[in-house]
């Protein structure tokens, strides 16, 4: 499985121009390092109700462009049932995040019908 779904990125990428493309990847990677600032420091200080609204948005966050990975990680951190180490799971989000700015960073570089 790749780090985004090339449908909802690919979508993107061929219907936006690419300068409005570029601009929501970069915003995304803002926010995508802010959120994940926000969650390590509510891991750090054991603030659950921190962690979870931080993990609900990288959640909102990675769906909205497709990083489907990324998107599973954050919903397993944010449900309050769920056993998983919070350590853990901030270094998954943390190697998501990675693996989808990457993808997405390549698509920005070529976008579909590009050619």
């Amino acid at each position: 499985m790749n780090a985004i779904d090339p449908d909802i990125a690919g979508q993107l990428a061929s219907e936006l121009p690419r300068d409005d493309f570029v601009r929501i990847l970069r915003t995304f990677e803002d926010d995508l390092g802010r959120l994940a600032r926000l969650l390590e420091a509510a891991v750090a200080t054991g603030d659950e109700d921190g962690y979870r609204r931080a993990a609900h948005s990288l959640a909102g966050a990675a769906a909205a462009v497709g990083a489907l990975r990324l998107e599973h990680v954050a919903r397993i951190a944010m449900d309050p049932r769920n056993p998983a180490d919070p350590r853990a799971l901030a270094v998954q989000v943390r190697q998501e995040a990675a693996a989808a700015l990457a993808e997405l960073a390549a698509l920005a570089d070529n976008p579909p019908g590009s050619a």
